[in-house]
């Protein structure tokens, strides 16, 4: 780990000065994993490398690669509307909702809350926020329209694509409580109710993994080799879909960013090194970027909602730098 040394230091410090319980880090380029660590604990329950995490938000690059695989069968399009598996969305709605725009969150629909009673219901309700296209505002419910589309168009459950990703990377990505994933410490105190959002099975907040199986896919995402998606299919989805257009909070312009099909894309984050990176975070404090350029992409996997104190900027620049 001396190649990394600063990062795993600052992930250390990071759970040494009590700004988050648990970190797990790992690092890993095109040939596979060169680091990995854990520190902290979660109430008495010490980190280890193996742990599973609640990846959140993380969960929606793997439903957008899921829906990228159905593209490469002929089986949807970046343009095929909603309507297509849904037929009763869009009520007194004048737009098209496309699945270009539920994987770049400019589709409009109002955002509920990670924890309601029934996904499905909220994507229904016949309102918007604006025009499909028109602006950008963060979406996690907009995924459960992506799954719906994977499952009109393949035949098949969303899950069942995500496990067939899962198998060709050599990693398991799951919805099941029995790993015993570390608690997320503050989570009551933020007023998410953990087991209602567990029991959504949520495609853009709702998997459960570990630092190995986000590993797997940076190795294989940087190999680029078609195990994932064809070379063409991922320059694809790294092509910016929001272009200018008004950015809504929590993710205003200032904070640099685009977003591809279901990425991330930090393209101008005045924070970063190198802004060659697409990845995604999650509530929680998880993190998972790829680097293309500089080859080599890293997990961090912690479990803990507000985190005043801790800018994953810092250790993007200590990974880029390999100090």
């Amino acid at each position: 780990m001396t190649a990394y040394s600063a990062a795993f230091d600052w992930a250390r410090r990071t759970v040494t000065e009590g700004r988050l319980p648990t970190a797990v880090l790992g690092i890993a380029t095109a040939e596979g994993t060169v680091a990995l660590d854990a520190f902290g604990a979660t109430s008495g329950r010490p980190a280890r490398t193996e742990d599973h995490y609640r990846l959140f938000s993380i969960t929606k690059p793997l439903t957008g690669l899921v829906a990228l695989r159905a593209i490469e069968r002929g089986l949807l399009t970046p343009q095929t509307p909603l309507t297509t598996a849904l037929h009763d969305f869009g009520a007194n709605r004048d737009d098209i909702v496309r699945l270009s725009h539920l994987v770049s969150h400019t589709s409009g629909v109002r955002e509920p809350a990670l924890d309601v009673a029934d996904l499905r219901t909220e994507l229904l309700k016949p309102s918007r926020d604006f025009a499909a296209g028109a602006a950008s505002r963060y979406s996690s419910v907009a995924f459960d329209g992506v799954a719906a589309l994977i499952e009109h168009a393949t035949g098949e459950t969303w899950e069942a694509g995500l496990a067939a990703l899962g198998d060709d990377i050599g990693a398991t990505f799951t919805f099941d409580e029995s790993t015993d994933p570390h608690t997320v410490v503050d989570a009551e105190a933020n007023g998410l109710d953990i087991a209602a959002m567990a029991r959504l099975r949520h495609p853009g907040a709702g998997a459960i993994g570990r630092a190995a199986d986000l590993l797997a896919l940076g190795t294989a995402l940087l190999r680029n080799d078609g195990t994932v998606v064809h070379p063409a299919t991922a320059a694809m989805m790294l092509r910016p879909l929001t272009g200018d257009i008004p950015r809504l909070e929590p993710y205003p312009a200032e904070r640099g960013q685009d977003w591809g099909f279901a990425w991330n894309l930090r393209s101008r984050a005045p924070g970063l090194i190198d802004r060659d990176v697409f990845g995604h975070g999650g509530w929680s404090g998880t993190e998972f970027w790829v680097h293309p350029s500089a080859g080599v992409a890293y997990v961090l996997l912690t479990n803990q909602g507000t985190r005043p104190g801790v800018d994953a900027d810092e250790l993007d620049n200590a990974i880029i730098a390999g100090r």
